[in-house]
């Protein structure tokens, strides 16, 4: 079920306004109810955030609008998700609950801690998990503006990361990056997120002096209650392989290990779900050579690579069967046809 909480989108009205713009109608065309915005209570789908979010930035001719929109948010957003994360006793601790809990707040997307280049370093990872989703470099950057709130929420003090990744080429001068996130960005990544020192997760969370330990106790309880179901075995294949695509190393005999599991039985689980672990590789593949195409200016050498292909003639043959056409003639296609709603969207 991909939707997210109606708080997804707080502060977007008045954002849009002061911009120029029109909310009202640029809700109505994402298809978002007015009265679902800034409402825990309330589910959206996630694709029609997008829109909104997508579609304002180039209504109002602000490339930065996710950036702007994420300083109106803060981890009230995330209700009794929020409020569980806020009072555990660290850092650490309260990355686990959000990555735990998360589907309470939203199923369609994923944050989560990995290990970083080195020893000494994490890597926060966010990931929208719906298949064929529209443009949304916006939105991530919404997200990102959001998550790096909150951890600065978390310790009371000025904090930076070491790194910010983001999966689209700039969509502002880059010294914007570098003043927004206070960390050097890095672009065209294979997932967004940041690189922060691993020491990070055992700082304790700034709290008020009147922190009730069974507050938080009850809140996970609460949580434990509420969590959608899990998204299944076919959004952990995906989510994996979207990982490991770029080493080449993608085996259902692989991933199988990784989720504990007999190579059979996770072809039995995906086999209930109405899927193959190949078509979900595929999938995968097709989803991120869309991305990579429209979104970046990585050369076809490098795409290959990315997508875990040995030769650049097998990403040609699946471009063909996938989009009809060429990498290069699909990259010409889709950025024509986003210049084209660009241009649609800011006249209207």
């Amino acid at each position: 079920m991909s939707v997210v909480r109606g708080t997804a989108l707080s502060g977007y009205p008045e954002l849009v306004a002061e911009l120029g713009g029109d909310p009202a109608e640029l809700l109505a065309t994402a298809g978002v109810p007015p009265a679902a915005v800034g409402t825990h209570e309330v589910f959206v789908p996630y694709r029609a955030v997008i829109l909104a979010v997508e579609n304002a930035a180039s209504a109002t001719s602000c490339p930065d609008f996710g950036r702007r929109l994420a300083l109106r948010q803060d981890i009230g957003n995330f209700g009794p998700l929020g409020v569980a994360a806020r009072t555990a006793a660290t850092v650490g601790g309260a990355f686990a609950i959000v990555e735990r809990f998360l589907s309470a707040y939203s199923p369609a997307i994923s944050a989560r801690i990995q290990p970083g280049g080195s020893s000494t370093e994490s890597f926060y990872a966010f990931e929208v998990l719906i298949e064929r989703s529209p443009p949304h470099p916006q939105t991530t950057e919404l997200s990102l503006g959001v998550s790096l709130g909150i951890m600065r929420m978390m310790f009371d003090a000025p904090y930076a990361p070491l790194s910010v990744h983001l999966p689209h080429e700039p969509l502002t001068p880059v010294r914007d990056y570098l003043t927004y996130f206070g960390c050097r960005p890095y672009f065209a990544q294979p997932v967004a997120g940041f690189t922060f020192r691993t020491a990070d997760l055992d700082r304790p969370i700034h709290r008020s002096p009147h922190h009730e330990p069974y507050a938080h106790q009850a809140i996970v309880q609460y949580l434990h209650g509420i969590a959608a179901e899990s998204p299944g075995l076919a959004a952990s294949v995906r989510a994996m392989a979207r990982q490991l695509l770029p080493t080449g190393t993608v085996t259902l005999e692989l991933i199988a290990d990784e989720l504990g599991l007999h190579p059979k039985a996770l072809h039995r689980g995906l086999a209930a779900e109405q899927t193959t672990f190949a078509a979900l590789v595929d999938g995968v593949r097709r989803d991120a050579a869309d991305r990579y195409l429209r979104d970046t200016d990585i050369s076809l050498a490098h795409l290959t690579r990315e997508l875990g292909y040995a030769e650049q003639s097998v990403l040609s043959r699946s471009c063909q069967r996938w989009f009809g056409c060429s990498p290069t003639s699909h990259r010409k296609a889709v950025r024509a046809a986003i210049r084209t709603e660009a241009g649609l969207g800011g006249r209207g």
